[in-house]
C-alpha cells in the first residue's frame, strides 16, 4: 500500500499530476487547484492511502509537480494499523 500527501494550498494548477495520473487527480472547477481524488484533509494536507499498482503514475505526478507538494511513499505495516 502507498500513502499518497498533497498540501493544496500551495497548488498552482499546472495539471501535471492530472497528466501522470488522472484516475487519482482531478482540476477543481472552483478554484483550478488540482484535488487527490479520495483524499482525506488533515490539517492542510490531504491524504490517500491506495494499492500499489498506483506507485508508478503517482511517483510521476510528485516527480512532475513544480511547486513539489506531492508526496508518495510505502506503507510498512506499522504504518497502516
Amino acid at each position: 500500500m502507498i500513502q499518497i500527501t498533497q498540501q493544496r494550498a500551495k497548488c498552482i494548477g499546472c495539471n501535471a499530476c492530472v497528466e501522470a495520473a488522472d484516475y487519482r487527480w482531478r482540476v477543481s472547477r472552483k478554484d483550478g487547484k488540482c484535488t487527490l481524488v479520495g483524499g482525506i484533509e488533515k490539517r492542510g494536507f490531504y491524504i490517500a492511502k491506495v494499492g500499489d499498482d498506483e506507485l508508478e503514475d503517482n511517483m510521476r505526478a510528485a516527480q512532475n509537480c513544480p511547486v513539489h507538494i506531492i508526496r508518495v511513499e510505502m506503507m510498512n505495516s506499522a504504518k497502516m494499523k
